[in-house]
């Protein structure tokens, strides 16, 4: 019987304007799909035009300009369309879906939708499960005690899986979906009699504990900043009074 980690999985990552779900858009997006360890993946990238200005720092880390997105980049209604109809392809297939620090790039996803589309991402998924793994939830249950950082290269380094090209969509989706097979490798004892679907569910209170977690620490420390504690997305936004 093909373990879950060796057998088909499909990734997906954005490239942003910023890391404000709410605010913020989606400049560049990818899925890969690779049927088991070792497969050829099969990449669908977007290419977005996103109406609005990208900040000097955002083209610095992902390298995409106002002029080329103008000049390349589709509006992002349709490819917002395709995307969340792709990802519930993918979720009807019964593919776990790889998405490394889910809730930023699946709630700016839902986030555009409701801009674009008038409809939640819920909405696209309703009559399919959704299953997701996170490499960064993952591996900071697994290994918690381990310091450091746990971006996506960090990851990458921990797991020696190779990045090349990092902060384009498509190369950091082939590499989450990397590290979530050597993540399930590594701790194959603790991983293997669960489902992907039960990890999903665990998740969800990992998640939450680690949130908790931060949040403690950055009290203490007297920073300001709130954690989210919801996985795989974020909760909408209260109603204005």
């Amino acid at each position: 019987m093909t373990r879950w980690y060796d057998g088909p999985l499909a990734a997906f990552d954005t490239e942003t304007t910023g890391v404000d779900v709410e605010e913020d858009r989606i400049v560049s997006a990818a899925i890969v799909v690779q049927d088991m360890t070792g497969g050829r993946p099969r990449v669908t990238r977007w290419l977005i035009n996103p109406g609005v200005p990208v900040p000097p720092g955002a083209t610095e880390v992902h390298g995409l300009t106002d002029d080329h997105l103008q000049r390349n980049g589709r509006w992002p209604g349709p490819v917002m369309e395709e995307i969340a109809r792709v990802l519930a392809e993918q979720c009807g297939a019964a593919r776990p879906l790889v998405v490394m620090n889910a809730p930023f790039d699946l709630t700016i996803l839902d986030r555009e939708l409701r801009r674009h589309r008038a409809a939640s991402l819920a909405q696209y998924l309703e009559n399919v499960p959704l299953c997701v793994l996170d490499p960064r939830v993952l591996d900071k249950h697994l290994d918690r005690y381990r310091k450091g950082r746990r971006t996506l290269t960090d990851l990458c380094n921990q797991y020696e899986v190779v990045l090349d090209g990092a902060h384009d969509a498509a190369a950091d989706a082939m590499a989450a979906l990397e590290v979530t097979r050597a993540v399930g490798q590594r701790f194959a004892s603790r991983l293997e009699r669960l489902s992907p679907s039960e990890l999903h569910t665990l998740q969800a209170v990992w998640h939450a504990a680690q949130a908790r977690g931060l949040q403690a620490w950055f009290a203490r420390s007297g920073t300001p900043e709130e954690v989210d504690p919801h996985w795989p997305l974020r909760t909408d936004l209260p109603a204005a009074a």
